[in-house]
């Protein structure tokens, strides 16, 4: 990465090889030949050992292309395997965490993930006789870190910018949660079964969401490991600049095709929030419980003041340009034209949706984010 100029990144969102996990062996050992050897030799933790000082220096790169205020948000499962015949645990999530602290990051609370398996025998070991049974590893850890004390926002643009970017009452309770329990199914109409499994790629929900939390449109979203390029495209979706790198030149052709369904998926996602949150305001209003501010963009209620200037981008097109550059433009008027803002304040809140905009002469200027690889 050191093509990245120092602190010129607002947020990473990745998700790296899990060391001892089988499929990455060959990737670390190409890296690094005395891995393989470890392995060999049964110094099963001098292998773990040796796969994390290669990610170490990523997580050093990480930590210098950052902004002050800049988060890293790091996904990764620990690995379980028997080796030798010994059943063991290898803690990739504090290993990991240990390094970022090291390097000067500040640890925040971390986020798990449960990925929901379908596997009717769940448990390990030998079934009903204790002890010889283990817990089945269900969860991933996505680590967040700080570089330096929280981020400020100064100008005015970098004022409005986050106003304008901000997420819903109802999404910050389940979003703000240190358990995500509601991923499953996210990105299956995304990804394939062979190139989910050879890639290991997480949800789209789940960069979309972090990046929706965690930074502000316009900001720029590096992922070191890109892999099918699930964070790029969550960028895309979110109005932010994205950078990404992946050694594997396999997943070029397939992050091309990808990236043609942003625009679709991109305004699908924002669709679902719009009617997610209508839904929302009508169950409360049914309880007999009151929202005290308006949105100025879409006119329907909201829970609190910092929603009052919210919007979502649609997208209105991607286009590739030099080298592996994309361009994205965006509409800066809500989805719908505000036709169907209007229709809330003239009759109340009975039985409304939104629907994407109808008109294509009526979008925007909004200025074009890239994204690279």
């Amino acid at each position: 990465m050191e093509d990245v100029p120092d602190e010129s990144i607002d947020l990473i969102v990745t998700s790296p090889p899990y060391p001892v996990i089988k499929m990455w062996d060959p990737v670390f050992i190409k890296q690094d030949p005395k891995i393989g050897t470890a392995f060999q030799k049964n110094y099963f933790s001098e292998a773990f050992e040796g796969m994390h000082q290669l990610l170490d220096g990523v997580w050093k790169e990480a930590f210098r292309v950052l902004k002050k205020g800049g988060l890293a948000c790091v996904n990764v499962g620990d690995a379980t395997r028997t080796l030798n015949d010994d059943f063991a645990l290898y803690p990739n999530h504090s290993r990991i965490l240990a390094c970022l602290q090291k390097l000067g990051f500040t640890a925040l609370p971390c986020i798990l993930w449960r990925k929901q398996t379908n596997a009717p025998n769940k448990f390990m070991g030998s079934g009903m006789l204790p002890p010889g049974a283990y817990v089945t590893l269900e969860h991933e850890y996505i680590l967040i870190a700080r570089k330096g004390s929280i981020r400020e926002f100064i100008t005015a643009v970098e004022k409005k910018q986050r106003r304008e970017s901000a997420f819903f009452w109802e999404e910050r309770n389940v979003w703000f949660s240190d358990i995500w329990t509601d991923l499953k199914g996210t990105s299956q109409d995304l990804f394939d079964k062979d190139t989910r499994k050879r890639s290991a790629a997480f949800p789209f929900e789940l960069p979309y969401r972090l990046i929706s939390m965690f930074s502000i449109k316009g900001d720029t979203v590096l992922d070191p490991f890109l892999g099918i390029g699930t964070t790029l495209m969550a960028a895309m979706a979110a109005a932010r600049n994205s950078i990404g790198y992946e050694l594997d030149h396999n997943f070029q052709k397939t992050i091309l095709s990808r990236v043609a369904g942003v625009e679709d998926l991109a305004n699908r996602r924002i669709l679902e929030r719009l009617q997610n949150h209508l839904r929302f305001v009508e169950n409360r209003l049914g309880e007999g419980k009151s929202l005290k501010h308006q949105n100025v963009y879409y006119s329907f209620p909201v829970m609190t003041r910092q929603e009052i200037e919210l919007i979502l981008n649609e997208v209105v097109f991607v286009e590739k340009s030099t080298g592996d550059r994309f361009e994205v433009k965006y509409t800066d008027k809500p989805i719908g034209d505000n036709e169907d803002a209007a229709a809330w304040e003239k009759s109340g809140m009975e039985e409304k949706t939104l629907s994407p905009s109808k008109s294509r002469s009526n979008r925007s200027r909004t200025p074009k984010q890239r994204s690279l690889f």
